[in-house]
């Protein structure tokens, strides 16, 4: 461990007292539990066709096979298993890839240095992060530019003050005006200073992975890293059934050091999967088992979850199409098979291909939001933000988006049909031919019986005229306005905080700046 490391131990063992107190006496903005579903999972599949996916994916590892791409430690890994291991292609005996998924845990809680902020990634739980990727960022005034840093510190004030957000997410926007081989520590410095939520590792490197464990043991403490999970990591797969050095050493790193990643097929159905929903189940069954069970040679039971970032395409002008029926398809077939696996499921989010946040973007996001929630998803990415099939960041549509996961929460919990939820008292004190408005059961429910938008518009027409008839983006600006107007950072123990600057800072020293 480096010497900015021990002393950011040091400092969180000696200034803990101050640090509460600081807690105490900061400002502190709501934020909702993570949603615990109390509505039933839709399932599309039946057991016939689960059964024919699951066998027909085996088949691809063992007949097929997979590449480990300049990766000769998981070949030799690979074939003490029992794999048959054929130049850089890996073909799997049925069953084998299976047996090795078996010790990764069904779930797993990953803490945030606010305690109160933590969440359990499985079972019946969602928990809703950010858009992750984008290379441009949008708003309503300044239009479509190159993300910068200042954005995506921005980008992490908004998640932190977003009351339906549960994660601070990873790369919210991607800050082009900063080194690529640097940027990733002011990613890391932003998320763990700016924001008290769970947060996301680098993976463009692997030795990018080993300075986000590190920064995170300055953060949490080494001992509580080493037995605890505090990071969530995005490991894409190249599909079609290729795994990198690059991910998979990323994901080497996190592994080893128990902390948890999304092992995730990136695929574009028709480009690069077949155009068929039970082809392209097959071949996100099979790179996920590759991926996880890998991950288990590298340490049994490193959290891991099934991830399937699945879009179909428009056979005209080749482009990605988001919130399309075959994609809600794919999404709820591969939840019933994440299930089966006894693995979390990360899909879904705020996808659409609309280049504004307009009623494309909402139409589709809506779409996949709602399919997300029913396909049994535990951590969805992308959950706010996205625009133009991933591109861009928006301002705008990342409070539209994070003002709509409230009606995620209030769907999750279901129909209660408890003595209240009955209203029978109601029924009885108001009889026929009266209203409610005033009876007892109302007046002891109105606070919390309807969700309530924070953002839209309810007004009468004459009022919203006189307002100056604002469009919903407009609405939405002003509130982006707002929300940075009023942040103010979450606490930190302030030898922490000299120790995580010293960290980033000599990491930077310690190289030129590469920006390719």
């Amino acid at each position: 461990m480096s010497d900015v490391a021990t002393a950011g131990r040091r400092a969180r063992g000696g200034g803990g007292g101050a640090a509460r107190r600081a807690e105490r006496t900061g400002i502190s903005f709501d934020t909702a539990r993570f949603i615990s579903r109390n509505i039933p999972n839709f399932e599309i599949l039946n057991e016939e066709a689960l059964q024919i996916i699951e066998w027909n994916a085996e088949t691809v590892l063992e007949e097929i096979g997979v590449n480990f791409l300049e990766n000769p430690g998981a070949l030799a890994l690979w074939k003490a298993a029992g794999a048959d291991v054929r130049g850089e292609r890996v073909h799997i005996p049925r069953g084998l890839a299976r047996k090795l998924c078996a010790t990764a845990p069904s779930s797993f809680t990953q803490h945030a240095r606010n305690p109160e902020r933590n969440v359990e990634i499985g079972g019946k739980s969602l928990v809703l992060a950010p858009v992750y990727g984008p290379p441009f960022v949008r708003d309503r005034e300044g239009g479509r530019r190159y993300a910068t840093i200042e954005d995506f510190r921005n980008f992490v004030k908004l998640g932190y003050m977003s009351k339906w957000l549960h994660h601070s997410g990873g790369t919210v926007c991607e800050p082009t005006d900063v080194a690529v081989n640097k940027r990733h520590l002011d990613m890391l410095h932003a998320h763990m200073t700016l924001s008290d939520k769970p947060f996301m590792g680098s993976v463009t490197e692997p030795v990018r992975a080993a300075d986000s464990v590190e920064m995170a043991k300055i953060l949490f403490g080494s001992d509580f890293v080493d037995q605890n999970t505090v990071m969530t990591s995005l490991i894409n797969i190249n599909s079609p059934l290729t795994f990198d050095s690059v991910m998979m050493g990323a994901l080497e790193v996190y592994a080893k050091a128990g902390q948890a990643a999304i092992i995730s097929p990136f695929i574009v159905g028709g480009a690069m999967a077949p155009v068929t929903v039970a082809g392209t189940l097959t071949q996100v069954l099979a790179e996920v088992l590759a991926g996880v069970a890998y991950s288990q040679l590298i340490r049994p039971g490193a959290p891991v979850i099934f991830g399937a970032f699945v879009t179909s395409i428009d056979m005209n002008s080749g482009a990605p199409t988001f919130g399309t029926p075959e994609a809600a398809h794919i999404t709820y077939g591969a939840g019933q098979l994440a299930r089966r696996l006894g693995l979390p499921y990360r899909s879904g989010g705020s996808f659409c291909g609309s280049k504004l946040p307009d009623a494309q973007a909402a139409y589709e996001t809506s779409n996949s939001l709602n399919m997300a929630l029913l396909a049994g998803v535990n951590f969805m990415l992308h959950a706010c933000g996205w625009l133009e099939g991933g591109l861009v960041s928006s301002y705008e549509k990342f409070v539209m988006d994070a003002d709509q996961l409230g009606t995620l929460h209030h769907l999750a919990k279901g129909v209660s049909v408890d003595e209240n939820g009955q209203g029978m008292d109601a029924i009885r004190e108001v009889g026929p031919g009266g209203h409610y408005l005033g009876c007892a059961h109302t007046q002891a429910n109105f606070k919390t019986a309807f969700w309530r938008s924070d953002l839209l518009d309810y007004k009468p027409f004459e009022t919203w005229d006189e307002e100056g008839a604002r469009d919903t983006e407009q609405l939405a600006s002003e509130r982006v306005k707002k929300l940075l107007g009023d942040y103010q950072a979450p606490a930190l123990d302030e030898g922490i905080r000299e120790a995580l600057d010293a960290y980033v800072a000599q990491k930077k020293a310690a190289e030129p700046d590469a920006f390719i």
